[in-house]
């Protein structure tokens, strides 16, 4: 009697280990390692979908010129990724803090910026413009002198009004772009520096709203889009790598004319890198 109970008791605990066992090795394959028939990590994306024709939100989902090359070059460089909407200033926390993988969202690649993120290379070229209302006297961004400028706030366009006419109360800032326009449009700002393509986009789908675009090349300079990264981030290389071929197939350009309707200056891009 003794023997045969401890005969079973022999198998029991032989069945258990095997069991154990297959668990353990279950639990390795599942692990997101980057081996072949392992789970692949998910890269999360962060944007703030309020600058159209960037990104912006329509029907419940993030859609833009952005939107469509990250999920090219994403595609082209074999990446599982996650667009996440959480806005300008807690984008650039969430990649200190690496609650997010790299962000996309009309991102101006500056000096300063690039002390605490590594940046892609290029991708958009863009230029800081006025928008003004049809009938404002201000041909200009001297003429703005004076006078109270509306800006989104930690923005190349908020620099830009800075660096023309200093800090202080006659430049406000607003949490986003469309923002400011409607504190214009509301008379508590006499003019926006923004975009060029943020400013062409909104008065565009907005004619009622009689409201101009002034280019002033002598005082606003060329600047360069480019995704961003926490720094010292492994992803960058292999971002840069697919965007490439991205640009080099044509498929940026089909991409770019879908929103823009005209032919981007590759050239441009190659240059500011």
């Amino acid at each position: 009697m003794w023997k045969k109970k401890s005969l079973f008791a022999a198998i029991v605990v032989a069945l258990m280990m095997a069991l154990a066992a297959c668990g353990s090795k279950s639990k390795e394959t599942s692990s997101p390692s980057g081996s072949e028939g392992e789970t692949k990590k998910k890269i999360v994306v962060g944007t703030d979908a309020a600058f159209a024709p960037f990104e912006y939100m329509e029907k419940g989902k993030i859609v833009g010129f952005d939107v469509d090359l990250l999920d090219a070059v994403m595609k082209e460089a074999g990446l599982d990724y996650e667009l996440k909407n959480i806005g300008w200033d807690p984008l650039f926390a969430a990649l200190q803090s690496k609650e997010v993988d790299m962000g996309i969202s009309g991102i101006t690649i500056t000096d300063e910026r690039k002390q605490s993120y590594d940046f892609s290379a290029p991708y958009f070229e863009a230029t800081q413009v006025i928008l003004a209302k049809e009938n404002s006297p201000v041909k200009n961004a001297l003429d703005l002198k004076g006078k109270t400028i509306g800006v989104q706030n930690a923005t190349t366009g908020q620099e830009a009004a800075e660096k023309l006419f200093g800090k202080g109360n006659h430049i406000k800032k607003f949490e986003t772009t469309v923002v400011a326009i409607m504190e214009m449009l509301n008379g508590g700002v006499e003019a926006v520096i923004t975009d060029n393509a943020v400013a062409n986009e909104y008065v565009k789908n907005n004619p009622t709203k009689k409201l101009k675009v002034i280019e002033d090349p002598n005082n606003f300079a060329s600047e360069y889009y480019g995704m961003i990264f926490p720094k010292n981030s492994e992803l960058k290389a292999k971002v840069d790598d697919a965007l490439k071929k991205v640009i080099d197939s044509g498929k940026y350009a089909e991409i770019y004319k879908k929103w823009f309707g005209k032919e981007p200056n590759i050239q441009r891009l190659g240059q500011s890198s």
